[in-house]
């Protein structure tokens, strides 16, 4: 299995209200390609409990069932959907750490 694990920053321009809608949104269609994207076995997306030591606004935190399903999913057109019109134009940084995972 892989983890796909992603860190955002949203633009510093945006409104307190804009900030809340950008991130729900971000949420709703982020969770929703679970059961759309082959492979993607779950997505959470952490928008709240935010604490002042953080450096990022929100979280992805995503389990595939392969690195060739991660492949799929950063090219599956639901995927890049969600990721063209809810996350790239609001978001100002970007960090992403993916890691194999064995069962036990």
């Amino acid at each position: 299995m892989v983890k796909h694990i992603i860190l955002w920053t949203l633009n510093p321009e945006l409104t307190d209200a804009e900030k809340q809608r950008v991130k729900e949104e971000i949420k709703t269609g982020l969770e929703g390609l679970v059961g759309i994207v082959p492979g993607l076995i779950s997505a959470e997306v952490h928008i709240d409990g935010r604490l002042n030591s953080s450096n990022a606004d929100l979280m992805l935190d995503s389990t595939l069932v392969s690195p060739e399903a991660l492949k799929g999913y950063a090219t599956h057109p639901a995927h890049l959907a969600v990721a063209d019109t809810k996350v790239r134009p609001f978001t100002h940084q970007r960090t992403c750490l993916d890691f194999e995972i064995q069962n036990a």
